[in-house]
């Protein structure tokens, strides 16, 4: 099962770049090839993706992923998601941060 985060990474990825291979994926988000096929996969399957063939030169084959319209909707709630996680984990870094200013200034006293 793919988290939120991942899936939208993942469809983010996918929208800006339908020809990026899976090596390249890997790369930019920091993962295994074999977990990049693995989602991959889980996306084909879910029917938020679809892979073509194109060819990026005479020798070779390669794949693009395109979103399609049930992933351009999943991306947007992964989206909506993700955002109100992030927003949520600032709000409780600021209260963390708004605690320890306070423990300093009572430490250090008058």
């Amino acid at each position: 099962m793919l988290s939120d985060e991942l899936r939208y990474q993942l469809l983010r990825t996918l929208e800006r770049n339908p020809e990026m291979t899976q090596r390249q994926m890997a790369r930019e988000l920091g993962l295994s090839l074999g977990k990049v096929n693995y989602c991959l996969k889980a996306l084909l399957d879910k029917g938020w993706i679809k892979a073509g063939n194109f060819k990026k030169n005479p020798n070779k084959i390669g794949y693009a992923y395109i979103l399609t319209p049930g992933g351009i909707e999943e991306k947007a709630n992964a989206t909506v998601r993700f955002l109100k996680r992030k927003l949520e984990e600032h709000e409780k870094v600021q209260r963390e941060i708004e605690q320890l200013r306070s423990e300093v200034s009572n430490n250090l006293g008058p």
